[in-house]
């Protein structure tokens, strides 16, 4: 019984840390004020330094999102706005809004991405 009631206890802590690995939405909230000048206005677009169509980011993968703004953390990604964005974020900061915007309804009427 004991045995039991620890591996029960192991294996909750175990889903805790995946959920949190995976990004806390309600963490995310505050982080998000920030991409929504951008990326929540349909058919948006940038115009520094040259002109970019902004894609909407509701629906897309957690794991995309998130490797974006590593890239963009890394300069594999030249936009000069999301480099010092990402730059501000931590690892954990970038899971919790790739969790956000991945549990949002995705706008296909405009996003480009679609």
């Amino acid at each position: 019984m004991k045995k039991l009631l620890t591996m029960v206890v192991l294996g909750a802590a175990a889903t805790a840390a995946q959920a949190q690995d995976k990004g806390n939405v309600d963490a995310a909230k505050d982080k998000v004020a920030m991409c929504i000048g951008c990326h929540g206005i349909p058919g948006y677009r940038a115009s520094f330094p040259e002109v970019y169509q902004v894609p909407m980011l509701g629906g897309q993968s957690a794991k995309y999102i998130e490797n974006a703004l590593k890239s963009y953390q890394k300069g594999d990604r030249k936009h000069p706005t999301m480099r010092g964005i990402a730059d501000s974020l931590s690892d954990k900061d970038i899971a919790a809004v790739a969790a956000y915007y991945s549990q949002q309804k995705r706008d296909t009427q405009n996003n480009p991405l679609k």
